[in-house]
């Protein structure tokens, strides 16, 4: 069902042919995620800006506003409206938001999450970015921005790790339950470039 982004060699040549101006991002392997979109599993017209790869928007600051729609260990997973988009079986062991204005490749805002203790829901506050994480959600770019007051240390980057392959799967079976089909949804990688090294 997927493919392995660290095997296409011919990714780091499709990469230095882009246009000037877009932004590709590679998993720390040094593999542009272009191809792996590009291959049937994705569609190159679901991210903001209207480029054809998986990036960030160019006005991402190094310390966001964030807003905190799902507070720690919370069951429920709001949208930016509010509103409910599902309850899930286990808790969420992060603080769970978005980054309002900036637009991500499933049409919501982009998605963060801020490390630390519990915050309110509704809660605005600015967090420097120390990581993110290459996400598919039903083949679309889908990036999660990681915020935190001090650097990632090494437990941190495994636990995210963890909760996006788990969160990918329970996406999976809530597509199919919701009868979204095509495209994968899968956890894809730090993204170099933007995500620091282990503390």
């Amino acid at each position: 069902m997927g493919t392995d982004v660290a095997g296409y060699t011919e990714a780091l040549d499709l990469c230095g042919a882009l246009p000037s101006g877009s932004v590709p991002l590679r998993t720390e392997r040094g593999a542009c995620l272009l191809p792996w979109l590009l291959d049937g599993q994705g569609d190159t017209s679901c991210y903001t800006a209207g480029v054809p790869e998986f990036s960030l928007p160019p006005e991402l600051p190094s310390e966001p506003e964030v807003l905190v729609e799902s507070p720690r260990w919370s069951l429920v997973k709001r949208r930016a409206d509010g509103g409910v988009d599902f309850i899930s079986p286990l808790p969420c062991p992060y603080n769970y938001g978005c980054i309002p204005g900036l637009g991500s490749g499933d049409g919501d805002p982009l998605d963060v999450v801020v490390l630390g203790p519990r915050l309110r829901r509704g809660d605005r506050l600015r967090v420097p970015v120390v990581g993110v994480i290459g996400f598919l959600d039903a083949g679309c770019a889908d990036p999660k921005v990681i915020c935190s007051t001090r650097p990632l240390s090494p437990m941190d980057r495994a636990g995210l790790e963890a909760f996006f392959r788990v969160y990918a799967f329970f996406k999976r079976g809530l597509h199919f339950v919701r009868g979204k089909r095509g495209g994968d949804t899968r956890f894809v990688g730090w993204l170099a470039g933007v995500t620091g090294r282990p503390a």
